[in-house]
Parts: C-alpha cells; sequence; structure tokens
C-alpha cells in the first residue's frame, strides 16, 4: 500500500512539473510580447515628436515663403518707383539742357552788341553746372536767369538723390531676400531630414507591429499546444493511477485532508479554519522529509502570530516565498511561509493572534497553503505538539 500510494504521487507531481515548465514557455513568450509591445510605445513616441519638429519647421518654413513673397513685393515696387525716378531725372535733365540752350540763344540776342566775352564763355559752357562754376560770369546775368538756372539744377540734384535713395532701398531689399533664401534653403534641408526620419519610424513601427502580431500569433499557439498537452498528461496521469490500482486489486483513494482543531497547546492556530495537507515527518509520494505543517486555505486567508515574540525575519526567500520568522525566546523559533503579502516587519514585536499575513502560494509551493514550522534550538519538531 505505501509502494502504491508513493507511485501515484510521483505520477501527480510529475505532471505538475511539466506543467510548471509549460507555464514558464508561456511565460517567455509573454515577455517577448511585452518587450515588442514595449518597443511599439517607443517608436510611436519617437514619430510624435519627429512629427511635432517637422510641423514646426513646416511653419517656419510658410513665414519664411510669407516674408519672402512681402520682400519681393516691396522689390518690385521700389524698380516701379526707381524707373519713375529714372524716367523723371531723364525728363528733368532734357528739361534743363533744352532751357539752358534756349536762355544761351536769348542771352546770345541780348548781349551781342554788348559784352562778347559772356556770350563766348555761354556759348561754350556744356552745361549750367559748367556755368555755374564760372562764377564771376555768372553773377553777370540777370535775376531772373540766374534763379530759372538754379532751379533747374536742383530738380535735377533732388530727383538724383531720390534714385539714389531708392537704389539703396532696393539692395537692402535685394539682401533680405537673398538671406530669405538662403534660410529658406536650410529649414527646408532640416524638414526633409524630418521627413525622411518619420518615414523611417513609420517603417520601423510597420516591422515591430508585423513581428507583435507573429509573436502574439506563436504565443497563443504555444498556449494551447500547452493545453492540449497539459491535458494529455493529466489523461496519462489518471490512466496510470487507475491501472496502478487495478495492478495491485486495491480500492485506495486519496485522503481527504485534515481540518486543523486547536488543542491545549501553547501555541493558537496561525491559520484557523485551514486544513492540513502535509504532516510533519517523512512524506510518502517524495520520501523528503517534511520539518512542519502545511495547512491548506484560499489565497488571502489571513495568518496569524502562534504566540508573542519578535520578528526575526519579514522578507523573500526563493524557496519560503514571504515568510516570516518569529522568536519566541527560551531557544523556540516559529516560521510561516509562502505568504502572499506579509503585514509585519523585521524587529517588529508581536503578540499572539496579530495577523502577520495572507495565505499564498509564492516560493517553492503548488496551490495555496501556509507551511508552519517549529523549531526548538535550530531543530524542527511537530508543530501538533503545541498546537
Amino acid at each position: 500500500m505505501k509502494r502504491q500510494k508513493r507511485s501515484i504521487r510521483s505520477i501527480l507531481s510529475v505532471v505538475l512539473v511539466l506543467a510548471l515548465c509549460a507555464g514558464m514557455g508561456m511565460t517567455v513568450n509573454a515577455a517577448t510580447v511585452d518587450e515588442a509591445q514595449k518597443k511599439a510605445e517607443e517608436l510611436e513616441s519617437k514619430k510624435k515628436a519627429a512629427q511635432t519638429e517637422q510641423n514646426s519647421l513646416k511653419t517656419q518654413l510658410n513665414d519664411i515663403v510669407a516674408d519672402m513673397k512681402d520682400a519681393q513685393d516691396k522689390l518690385d515696387k521700389k524698380q516701379e518707383e526707381i524707373k519713375t525716378a529714372e524716367d523723371e531725372l531723364v525728363k528733368a535733365k532734357i528739361d534743363e539742357n533744352n532751357r539752358y540752350e534756349s536762355m544761351k540763344m536769348r542771352i546770345k540776342y541780348m548781349y551781342e552788341n554788348g559784352n562778347s566775352q559772356l556770350i563766348e564763355i555761354l556759348i561754350d559752357s556744356d552745361s549750367i553746372a559748367d556755368l555755374l562754376n564760372k562764377a564771376e560770369y555768372f553773377s553777370q546775368i540777370s535775376t531772373y536767369d540766374r534763379e530759372k538756372l538754379t532751379e533747374l539744377q536742383q530738380v535735377v540734384q533732388d530727383v538724383q538723390e531720390r534714385e539714389d535713395a531708392l537704389q539703396n532701398e532696393y539692395t537692402t531689399l535685394s539682401n533680405l531676400q537673398n538671406e530669405l533664401i538662403q534660410k529658406q534653403d536650410a529649414v527646408q534641408t532640416l524638414l526633409d531630414s524630418k521627413k525622411l526620419q518619420v518615414s523611417n519610424l513609420e517603417k520601423q513601427i510597420g516591422d515591430n507591429a508585423a513581428t507583435l502580431q507573429k509573436l502574439v500569433e506563436e504565443a497563443e499557439a504555444e498556449r494551447q499546444k500547452q493545453l492540449q498537452q497539459q491535458a494529455a498528461q493529466q489523461a496519462q496521469a489518471a490512466l496510470a493511477v487507475e491501472q496502478q490500482a487495478a495492478d495491485t486489486g486495491s480500492n485506495y483513494t486519496e485522503p481527504s485532508s485534515t481540518p486543523v482543531v486547536s488543542g491545549g497547546g501553547q501555541f493558537t492556530n496561525p491559520c484557523p479554519g485551514a486544513t492540513i495537507s502535509s504532516t510533519f515527518g517523512y512524506r510518502d509520494f517524495d520520501g523528503a522529509f517534511h520539518k512542519g505543517l502545511d495547512l491548506a486555505a484560499g489565497e488571502g486567508t489571513p495568518t496569524y502570530a502562534a504566540a508573542d515574540g519578535y520578528v526575526v525575519i519579514a522578507g523573500w526567500s526563493d524557496s519560503a516565498g514571504n515568510w516570516v520568522v518569529i522568536n519566541h525566546g527560551n531557544g523556540l523559533t516559529t516560521k510561516y511561509m509562502h505568504h502572499s503579502a506579509l503585514c509585519v516587519s523585521a524587529g517588529q514585536t508581536v503578540v499572539k493572534g496579530q495577523q502577520i499575513g495572507y495565505v499564498g502560494n509564492t516560493g517553492d509551493s503548488f496551490g495555496g497553503h501556509l507551511h508552519f514550522q517549529v523549531e526548538v534550538n535550530d531543530q524542527a519538531v511537530d508543530p501538533l505538539g503545541y498546537l
């Protein structure tokens, strides 16, 4: 009978190990999917930033184009003003020359019987300015003629100055236009670069999306495969149990869990309402020595300190999961393992019946339960003797 129990438990243990391995395989796939999803979020964030910069550059480019149009409109207007000024200057110079020639003819007839030297000077002078340079003779001309000559020269000078000013303004606007063209080229280069960056990011996003879809499909296929394998393994285990029972002619069934009943011991029940799923001592299914008492209960069930004491450990262990160790003095220690969460911390003093955590399935554990262990001078003893 004992050998039969051990055989059946061994079969069930193999099933549990295989199920755990399958779960680990699906966890790896899930991690790969998570990485792909994280990468997708990073790529989308980069794309959004690049598009924001791209839109900013487009706005700058539109502003530059608007400034260039404004500058071109001003250049066109200045060109028209310069053309008008040039026409006015030509007309003023023609008027000046015509009036000067007319005046020379008139003065010639006026003074042909007078100062012949003045007449020669007038005839030899090519322009009003040439005549004005000969100041000693200019004073001999009548007041009217002098005023007309000065007025004509002033008109020519004013028109020339206006044309020069317009040319300077045109040069300034032309330089501004050239600067805007250079700025436009620079911004356009940046914009082209951002467009290329966005295009590359979109390609990466597409590639990553395809990879993510493939990973999801593979993960789902792997999950279905593992479920099928688990179902087959469970069926095989059940068949093996039936075969083992048939071979021995036994009607053996697994014993039901035993409710924990508090006796007259010095400890209170650390998990009221739980049932004993594994006792202290050698276990039939694996032959290992079990140093404590496994109290099966639903995950989240409160656990309590068995007696007053000092919390030595409250933390994580790979094998014990979330666990608590309490020193009660006189070499007596209790250990509480596999919690889902803890309510106490190391260094804390607790009283008998104070909650210390919640039943879980952490560490080296199968199913929600509390592993309760009692030690006297570092030697494990049967906890039932203290409850």
